[in-house]
């Protein structure tokens, strides 16, 4: 049974950006994620082992989040995309990284960069 375990609004404090001042004073980098993966067993057995933990997905991604700084969201999404691929249970995985206080000089709802990825066959 193929499903998808999706974990929206993930907010935490990053210093990514090109700009020196991001860098410095950092700002907030929401995450949507979307995995694709058979939930047969987890929903056969009700055992948290056999599915994804989103908690402990949740945790992982925002280590990333608060990590390293990248200069562009398209390779912070990259390397969020590698955790959640990094269970082999996953089949793909999409991830969506907003940055809601990028440094455009004008008025707008949101910046974000969108990418997905399927395991090699």
């Amino acid at each position: 049974m193929t499903g998808q375990i999706t974990l929206t609004g993930l907010r935490a404090r990053g210093r990514h950006g090109v700009y020196d001042f991001e860098r410095e004073r950092g700002q907030d980098f929401v995450v949507d994620v979307r995995l694709d993966l058979d939930l047969s067993r987890a929903a056969a057995t009700d055992d948290v082992a056999d599915t994804v933990h989103y908690g402990e997905l949740a945790t992982a991604l925002v280590e990333v989040l608060t990590g390293e700084p990248v200069n562009l969201l398209e390779r912070l999404a990259d390397r969020l995309l590698d955790v959640c691929l990094a269970d082999r249970r996953v089949a793909a995985a999409e991830v969506t990284v907003h940055k809601p206080q990028a440094p455009i000089p004008h008025e707008f709802g949101d910046v974000a960069v969108t990418l997905r990825k399927a395991r090699a066959a």
